[in-house]
This record gives structure tokens, sequence and C-alpha cells, in this order.
């Protein structure tokens, strides 16, 4: 009789199971369909515009809704929501910055849905896979690359006695040189700079191939960090020569340079949207290569930023991998278009192989500036971002602002060996 009894009650779930709408059997259990998903990304001119273009490309008839939050926003509330257990709340898809993407994923595995039957791994750039992926399990749709250059005016520069060829392939020491002679000339600085953000050293830093961690990507390299110290240096110069003008989030930083306040802007290629958003200075601007320092083995190529796609397991889940599969994860003709309308240059392999970026841009003086970007993209020189980047650049700010206040280089990079070293331990 009991018998009898667990067989009519595993018959009913069964058919209970069947019975539910919005659902079907894929392998490993259910799917959870739903009307809408949800996005959560930053920069209304980039990430979110590649968002609303994708949209166009995707086959299938799920809605997508785009909520923007700043980056910092977005990181606060994943921290939040995923550190409590609970997934209430949280979007379907969200952008995350490569250096912070291992440190999500090594902390929240169960959090993130393999995106492996989705997209081929091997169709994206190698360095991107590796900050997407964990054990062996692919978790993100790598998109852009944060290949940098030297956005420079060139009408600062003319009224000040230089040329493009003058700031093309330098040292940053040469670069801090001009800086002084522009803003004598122009009363124009010639960076904008977050003290609270450190992206500049970091782009100095991978010119020489170093960064905050060594190879491992967990042992903390301050104290003995040539690079870093030079980068040091150089901020610390750049500061007290009086050619930065300082902003504090991400609306003064496009602000200096839309309102003419700053004669170039060091950064990566994802800032091109921004640059032309202001149609008056069309034909004002030029792209030259990042500076380099001075180093022996050093570059003029670097990288800052680029990010990546990711599904959290919610609800939702397969129809918001299905979206990316067709975009961003497989479609040439909608990259070639990223390229074209927002110059973004991802790191799909195919469409890289496709597009001849033979187009020449108007309002960079007819300069053709993704193929030099692509070019520039070659030459960067690779290290391991490792998952701690911005827990040791908390430190690094607070020891950068005691080595602008006058502590000694050396004592300042020890002590945050130290802090690091103790922290991540």
């Amino acid at each position: 009789m009991k018998t009898w009894k667990w067989l009519i009650l595993l018959l009913g779930t069964l058919l209970t199971m069947s019975a539910c709408s919005g659902t079907e059997s894929r392998g490993e259990g259910e799917i959870t369909e739903v009307d809408k998903i949800t996005a959560w990304a930053w920069d209304p001119r980039f990430n979110i515009a590649a968002l609303d273009m994708a949209e166009d490309y995707f086959a299938g008839e799920t809605e997508l809704e785009t909520i923007e939050n700043a980056q910092d926003d977005i990181i606060q509330k994943l921290n939040t929501g995923l550190s409590s257990g609970t997934m209430k709340g949280m979007p379907n898809i969200v952008l995350i910055e490569d250096y912070r993407a291992q440190s999500f994923l090594q902390a929240y595995p169960d959090a993130f849905y393999p995106l492996d039957d989705y997209i081929n791994p091997d169709e994206f750039a190698s360095y991107k896979v590796a900050t997407t992926s964990l054990d062996g399990k692919q978790y993100g749709v790598p998109f852009d690359s944060g290949v940098t250059g030297l956005y420079v005016r060139t009408d600062y520069l003319e009224e000040a006695g230089y040329t493009v060829d003058d700031v093309t392939n330098i040292t940053w020491e040469e670069y801090v040189e001009i800086g002084k002679a522009v803003k004598e000339k122009t009363g124009v600085d010639m960076i904008t700079l977050d003290p609270n953000d450190l992206g500049i050293v970091r782009v100095m830093i991978q010119t020489v191939g170093s960064w905050y961690v060594e190879e491992d990507g967990t042992t903390p390299d301050i104290a003995n960090n040539e690079g870093l110290a030079k980068a040091f240096e150089l901020y610390k110069q750049m500061m007290e020569e009086n050619i930065v003008k300082i902003n504090s989030d991400w609306s003064q930083f496009v602000a200096a340079f839309n309102n003419g306040e700053v004669a170039t802007v060091p950064t990566g290629n994802w800032i091109t949207a921004s640059v032309k958003a202001e149609e008056s200075q069309a034909g004002d601007w030029a792209v030259v290569p990042i500076p380099r320092l001075d180093m022996e083995g050093a570059v003029n190529a670097s990288n800052l930023g680029g990010s990546s796609w990711y599904v959290l397991n919610v609800d939702g889940k397969e129809q918001a991998a299905a979206f990316l599969a067709d975009t961003f994860g497989a479609n040439t003709d909608f990259y070639k278009q990223l390229v074209k309308e927002i110059g973004a240059i991802g790191t799909y392999l195919p469409a890289l192989v496709e597009d001849d970026f033979s187009s020449e841009d108007e309002y960079f003086g007819g300069q053709n500036i993704i193929q030099a970007f692509s070019k520039w993209t070659d030459d960067i020189k690779g290290v391991n971002y490792g998952m701690h980047t911005y827990s040791i650049e908390d430190i690094l700010v607070a020891a950068m602002q005691d080595y602008l206040n006058g502590k000694e280089l050396e004592d300042v990079l020890n002590q945050a060996q130290s802090q690091a070293e103790a922290q991540l331990k």
C-alpha cells in the first residue's frame, strides 16, 4: 500500500510539472521563461548604445530592458546582493570590467550562468577569454578591447608650437614637458585626472608589461616595481607642474574635454563616442599612440578597462544567454555597425578578420582611427590582472596622497607593499 501511495504522489508531481506554463525541460532541469530580460551597464554612448543596437540583431522575441548605472553602483549592488545569498533584484545580464571579473567569478561562481553551450571561446581574443572564464568554464561573452590612445587637440598643440608628429610615439616624460609648454602658451591643462582613480598609472605601467601583482596574479608587486615607481614620479610631476584639471566623477571627466578644458585625453578607445559628442570640435582632434615609460622594453601601447557581458543565474538566464549568443557572441554584421557608429572595437575575431577598417573619420581630420587602434592592440604587453586590482589600488590611492604630501617614495611603496601583503594574506 505504501508503494502505491508513493507512485501516486510521484505521478501527480510529474503531471504538475508538465502542466506548468512558461517552462520546458532541457536536460539539467527546468527552463523558466520570462517576458522581459534586464541588463545593467554604464556609459550611454558606448556600452548602453551597444545593447540598444544589439536588440535590432536579436532573432528572438524577448524584450530587453537596459538599466543605466554607474560602474561603481553596479559593483556595489552586485556585492551586496551576492554576498547576502539572494539573487532577488539581480539583472539577467550585467556588464563587468575585466579587472574585476575574476574577483566575482571566484567569490560567487554559482551566481553566474556558464555560457559554453552558447558561444565558442576560441573565436575571441585569448587575453579576454582568460579573464572571463574559471576552472574550464566560460562565464562571460568578451566584449570590447581596452586598447588606449592619446587623443589630442591639434589646435591647442599648434598654438603651443607643436604638431601631431611631436606627440607621436613619445615617452611620458616627454609628454609632461610638452604639457608644461601647452599650459604656458594656451592656459589649457594637459590632462584631467580623478585622484581616487589611478587608471593613468595602470596605463603607464602596462607599457612595460608591469602590474600591481606578480605574474602569478596574486603576490603584490609594489615595493620593487620600477615601472610603478616611475609612474608615481610622473603623476606627482604633473600635479606639481600644474598641468592637471582635477575631476571627481565620469561626468566631470567627459565635461573637461567636451568643454575644451584639456589638450589631451590618454585613455581607452571606448571614449571615442564621448569625444565626438561635442560636434563643434570636429576636425580639432587626432589620436596617436599612448606615451610609454622611459624604460627598456617599453612600448607605445597599453590597455585601460575593457569589459564583458555576464548572465546571472536567475529566471530567464537561458533567454539572456541566447540574446548574447545571437549578438555579441557571433554576429559579424553587428560588430561592423558597432565599429562604424560608436567606435567599439570588439574582441570577436571573425569580425576583426572580415572588417577591413577602411573608413576615415572626418571628426578626426580624416584619420582612420579604428585601423590605428587595431594595430596598437597587437602591441599591448599582456599581464595577469589577477583578482585584486582595485583592492591594491585602494591602498595605492592613499599611498599616492602621502607621496604628494611629501613622504619619500621608497617609504610610501614599502608601506603599501606591507599593507597589500597583510590584506591579501
